[in-house]
């Protein structure tokens, strides 16, 4: 099997490459499982200074893979709480990291895919870019730091508004909101994104290192967050309401010849 996520390096950048571009980059156990294990390596190479956070394929990452839930269906729970708790060790080792992560955010973002982006550094954003939580549409609750970290970026209110009525964030908005840095062309972001890397990776490595932990400080209670984010996610997932929508959400997916897509 191909790997789920890729890590290559350029001189002191690493770059972690999500690598399900048939299933858009969703999520399940065994790529949240990868990105632990790749962060891990970066972590263990000092002479990383910078890390470049993309995907392969035309979506950054749709969230979890609802096939995946359907296909737990008699393990619903148990399957909820690996998935989400695994999602909420990759926010964090993100956010642990030593060193700057810029993400390089192409296409669709939606469901707890945005954890990713919020768990890194930097974020630059292509105009085709968008971010949708989903969850009051299929029946979920918030996973993925929509409430744990996002509305420290743009605030409550905008947060509250975007998951009761399931509105898109666009790339415009997500730069004038706070959630990303600046537009770049879908054509140029990835080099972009390591041309913003290499520039960090020149600066004095102990600042840098000093500047994200002190930045990070203001997430104060944040693992305690994101574990009420899976226990409530558990939760609903075990009620008729999110298993039928569900079910629904997967069947509008359909293509016409029947296969899921």
């Amino acid at each position: 099997m191909n790997p789920l996520v890729l890590l290559d390096k350029r001189d002191s950048v690493a770059l972690l490459t999500l690598n399900r571009p048939e299933r858009h980059n969703s999520l399940v156990p065994a790529l949240l499982q990868e990105m632990r294990v790749s962060l891990e390596a970066v972590q263990a190479q000092p002479d990383v200074r910078a890390v470049v956070l993309q995907a392969n394929g035309g979506s950054f990452s749709t969230g979890g893979d609802v096939r995946g839930f359907y296909e737990h269906m008699d393990a619903l729970e148990a399957y909820a709480h690996r998935i989400v708790g695994l999602l909420n060790r990759v926010i964090l080792a993100l956010i642990d990291l030593p060193v700057p992560v810029v993400a390089a955010v192409h296409g669709l973002v939606t469901g707890g895919s945005l954890g990713l982006v919020l768990g890194s550094d930097v974020v630059l954003v292509a105009p085709e870019a968008s971010f949708t939580p989903y969850y009051s549409v299929v029946g979920f609750s918030p996973d993925g730091g929509w409430t744990a970290l996002l509305p420290g970026l743009i605030g409550p209110k905008r947060v509250a508004e975007v998951l009761a009525c399931n509105h898109t964030i666009t790339a415009q908005q997500a730069v004038e909101w706070g959630l990303a840095n600046r537009l770049v062309p879908a054509e140029r972001i990835r080099e972009e994104a390591l041309k913003a890397a290499q520039a960090i990776a020149a600066k004095k490595a102990g600042s840098l290192r000093h500047t994200k932990r002190l930045l990070g400080m203001a997430y104060g209670d944040l693992a305690a967050r994101l574990e009420a984010e899976r226990s409530r996610f558990v939760q609903q997932i075990a009620t008729q309401e999110a298993q039928s929508g569900l079910v629904a959400f997967l069947e509008r997916r359909r293509s016409p010849n029947g296969e899921a897509v």
